[in-house]
């Protein structure tokens, strides 16, 4: 056989070779799923060390699903102190600065803020400390019971690999288990939810999820708000200066009535970017970064 049809013959078997034969075969499922629970844990904790800019974009719809006024709001976002949310510091609101002056004063009551803490610490310090791990240890605990409870309530499976910004992702879909029991407020939020969720298949982290409410979800027994079913969220996360996967990007679009007859319909986008590592010493004496 010459060259030529030994060349032939080797295109005959490559065009002919099923697709699926030439792919790399999907991970064992019990043992990428008990990775990823490793991996599983609070934006909350992620972001802890970091600060970063926040851009909330939020719009108002009619019945028809069409814009009727948007509102846009960046922030900085600094950590928190012990027992706290986050501290944001509002930048600009629909395009428009926040003044020099109210950003000076919204400062000095941060500051003022972050040394009264510090004052506190520096009286009994080791009370201080423990009276914090105590706080963190429940917060973790609380976490790690709300993550078990959502898998408990989901119908988990491995359907495909996708290539997300260069980093291969395991495909795995989302569906409420029918004879799920919640413990948890997460686990009776999940369940009533389904869709996708990607995740890294080199550090079993999450990458993306994909969610749509297959039936309403009420807040508050019912009375505060009902979200209902065909709202749509989804939710985003890249890789950091190679360290770390951070949230990058939340979205909803939702139908929901708030209280007894308020109805609401909203599509929001939520961007985070410009990570920065953000120091704390022992005493929580921070230091805002240097302004742009």
């Amino acid at each position: 056989m010459n060259m030529h049809r030994l060349a032939a013959v080797g295109l005959l078997c490559l065009v002919t070779t099923p697709f699926h034969a030439q792919e790399r075969p999907l991970p064992d499922e019990q043992q990428f799923f008990r990775e990823v629970r490793k991996h599983l844990d609070t934006d909350d904790e992620r972001q802890s060390g970091y600060m970063y800019l926040e851009t909330r974009r939020e719009q108002k719809l009619d019945k028809a699903g069409k814009p009727t006024g948007e509102s846009v709001k960046v922030h900085e976002s600094y950590p928190a102190l012990p027992g706290e949310s986050r501290w944001l510091r509002l930048l600009s609101e629909d395009g428009r600065p926040v003044p020099q002056g109210e950003l000076d004063k919204a400062d000095l009551e941060r500051r003022k803020h972050v040394e009264e803490y510090a004052r506190r610490m520096e009286k009994d310090p080791a009370a201080e400390r423990a009276k914090q791990k105590r706080e963190h240890e429940r917060e973790r605990r609380e976490a790690a019971e709300s993550i078990d409870d959502v898998l408990r309530v989901l119908d988990v499976h491995i359907a495909g690999r996708e290539t997300i910004d260069g980093h291969d992702t395991i495909i795995v879909s989302l569906t409420p288990r029918r004879d799920a029991r919640p413990q948890t407020r997460a686990g009776k939020i999940a369940r009533n939810f389904s869709g996708r969720a990607w995740f890294s298949e080199a550090d079993y982290e999450l990458v993306r999820v994909d969610l749509e409410a297959v039936d309403t979800v009420s807040f508050g027994f019912g009375l505060l708000a009902r979200i209902h079913k065909g709202s749509h969220a989804s939710f985003e996360r890249r890789k950091v200066n190679g360290e770390a996967w951070l949230p990058a990007l939340a979205s909803y679009t939702v139908s929901a009535r708030v209280g007894l007859v308020a109805m609401m319909r909203r599509t929001a986008t939520v961007e985070y970017s410009n990570y920065k590592r953000f120091g704390v010493d022992s005493t929580f004496r921070v230091t805002p970064p240097e302004r742009r």
